[in-house]
């Protein structure tokens, strides 16, 4: 028998009809034998995440007001949810000591903390399974990190303990024995933290979306979903816009060689999409992964003559943007150029400072920084095995009328990435999408 970790999301346990799919799943593969999950979502538009009404209770709480009209609400979202699937907990218990706590000031941690943690002894409850504090395995150091080392260690022996499980997200325990949690979405994190320690074959992240889309559905209509992609491949997708995991929620199961399976709680039947590190059995029937993307940088473009024959040009250009507190996006350059792609906000109101700057200290010939840049890039670990890859990308943008301002492409050859003005930044994820997956009937 092998082993995998199930995260669930907020939507996926918002209410008693999600606690029984979720059940359905946990229960289907006797493998599934971890679960984390969230504190309950929104039930609709209008609702409030339990998490933010924690938040609420402890505002309260620290302005020394009262909080039990608030928490109330918290406690009629578990009472509806215990009522419903006919569970035994004594959840009465459970809400009382929390609204103590809060009321005497146990602080934002703790308070946010618990809707992960009453949602884990409810799911529990309900799958018969062991309830696993996180704070008992999961552990901060004195800065507020993550101790990995400790972490690993405490929580493999513990969970040896128990065959089936449930470990809330989203927190654990930092150096002084409080309650600590990670930034929001931390359960993510605490699933692969989990799935590490475990040795997991898999970790399964279930919420309401059937795996990562090949583009934005907010530009291109119904793209289609990606079946495979590498951890690399996920990386760049993220860095440029995709909306995916983040990398601290990936980090713990990619060092650990565990691949990732984003799922939809809503269509268990989905494959969904698998996250690892090589592809061979996964080969695509696209030549691209994904295309993704964002809007508003700057390009601050430095000319001079033989500027490659004089040493430490381009070191010089980067400390004035490090003096400024500024990071650099790319750096696509030539033998007399220089270009470095920030972020227009990074550079508010520094821009006069940084071509005084960047005069005093190189010298150019000229120097200027052009905004309204849209970046955009098509990754793809296929490829550097296929010709014509550039070719059909500048003829799509071509033929949809778009100037290119930009192309920058790595070593790796894993992506091209091309600037546009931000105003044909649409038209241009549509143009390459068109180009390299979309069917004629789909248009």
């Amino acid at each position: 028998m092998g082993i995998k970790v199930s995260k669930f999301g907020g939507s996926s346990l918002a209410d008693a009809t999600q606690f029984a799919k979720v059940r359905d799943i946990l229960l289907s593969d006797a493998d599934r034998r971890i679960a984390v999950p969230s504190a309950p979502g929104k039930r609709s538009s209008v609702d409030i995440k339990v998490t933010d009404l924690f938040y609420s209770c402890n505002r309260l709480a620290c302005e020394g007001k009262g909080i039990d009209e608030v928490f109330s609400k918290i406690a009629d979202r578990y009472h509806g949810i215990e009522q419903e699937l006919g569970l035994t907990v004594d959840l009465d218990a459970h809400l009382e000591e929390i609204r103590k706590n809060i009321q005497l000031g146990a602080g934002a941690d703790y308070a946010a903390s618990r809707g992960e943690y009453l949602n884990g002894i409810l799911l529990a409850d309900y799958l018969g399974w062991d309830f696993v504090d996180a704070a008992k395995g999961i552990f901060f150091d004195e800065e507020g990190k993550l101790d990995s080392e400790k972490t690993q260690q405490v929580l493999s022996a513990l969970l040896k303990e128990h065959r089936y499980a449930v470990v809330p997200g989203f927190y654990g325990c930092d150096s002084h024995g409080n309650v600590k949690t990670f930034s929001r979405g931390g359960s993510d994190i605490t699933g692969a933290i989990v799935a590490r320690a475990v040795g997991a074959d898999l970790y399964e992240n279930w919420t309401d979306v059937s795996g990562c889309l090949m583009a934005d559905p907010r530009i291109v209509r119904n793209p289609e979903t990606i079946r495979y992609v590498t951890y690399r491949e996920l990386r760049e997708l993220s860095y440029m816009g995709a909306s995916v995991l983040h990398e601290d929620a990936i980090f713990p199961v990619r060092i650990a060689g565990i691949p990732t399976n984003i799922r939809n709680t809503n269509a268990p039947e989905e494959p969904g999409t698998i996250i690892g590190y090589e592809a061979e059995d996964y080969e695509s029937k696209y030549a691209i992964t994904g295309i993704a993307g964002h809007k508003d940088f700057a390009i601050v473009t430095v000319e001079k003559a033989m500027m490659n024959a004089e040493l430490g040009f381009g070191r010089r250009v980067l400390q004035v943007l490090e003096e400024e507190g500024v990071s650099f996006e790319h750096m696509p350059s030539g033998i007399d150029t220089m270009c470095v792609v920030v972020s227009e906000d990074a550079i508010e109101g520094k821009k006069d400072r940084i071509v005084h700057r960047i005069h005093e200290l190189c010298a150019p010939d000229a120097v200027e920084i052009h905004s309204g840049l849209a970046l955009i890039a098509t990754v793809g670990r296929g490829m550097v095995r296929s010709k014509g890859i550039s070719a059909k990308l500048f003829d799509a943008l071509m033929r949809a009328g778009i100037n290119v301002r930009l192309i920058d492409q790595g070593s790796s050859e894993l992506n091209i990435i091309v600037g546009v003005d931000n105003l044909d930044f649409e038209n241009a994820v549509r143009a390459i999408y068109r180009a390299f997956v979309v069917k004629e009937n789909r248009w």
